[in-house]
């Protein structure tokens, strides 16, 4: 039997980190989660402005990254003018600010390894409100948070998406 070699550092240098979308001028931060008690099992979702303005809600049978989907629907749903939705969830992130959802949608509603798009049902209502409100003093940037990092609104929408996910 041969000796295994000992492992070495990769010589690759690191990526340089994706740089964060453009806050629309004026834009208020929207903190947005999602919850699952089993994966898939009862699920929650949250958003907030604030302690006082926030909204939250259920569906008895879902998915952890469905809930993250549907946090940032009901964000962009509900709340008018310019906004940063901040998500600890790449997932969202990722879509628009890597512009997946072009892709899905030059493709049909497909990914890159030509699958159907999960959660079509609620990317397709964010993506449309999403690119409505692309260029216009509505606009809608999407930014990354470490979750459970100690962020106050952070911590706020998990605790509700947690709570709703319960109560569901």
């Amino acid at each position: 039997m041969l000796p295994v070699p000992p492992r070495t550092r990769s010589t690759r240098a690191p990526r340089p980190a994706k740089p964060a979308m453009p806050a629309p001028p004026g834009a208020r931060e929207v903190f947005t989660d999602g919850a699952c008690a089993g994966n898939p099992g009862p699920g929650g979702w949250a958003w907030a402005l604030d302690e006082q303005h926030h909204a939250s809600g259920a569906e008895p049978a879902s998915t952890n990254q469905r809930m993250e989907v549907r946090a940032a629907l009901e964000a962009v749903t509900s709340l008018e003018g310019p906004l940063v939705v901040v998500s600890d969830s790449t997932y969202v992130v990722n879509c628009f600010r890597d512009r997946w959802w072009a892709g899905w949608l030059s493709r049909g509603w497909t990914n890159s390894a030509k699958q159907p798009v999960a959660n079509r049902d609620l990317w397709e209502p964010l993506v449309t409100r999403y690119v409505e409100r692309e260029g216009t003093p509505d606009a809608v940037a999407f930014r990354w948070v470490k979750g459970h990092s100690g962020n106050r609104m952070n911590d706020l929408v998990d605790r509700l998406a947690v709570e709703a996910c319960r109560r569901g």
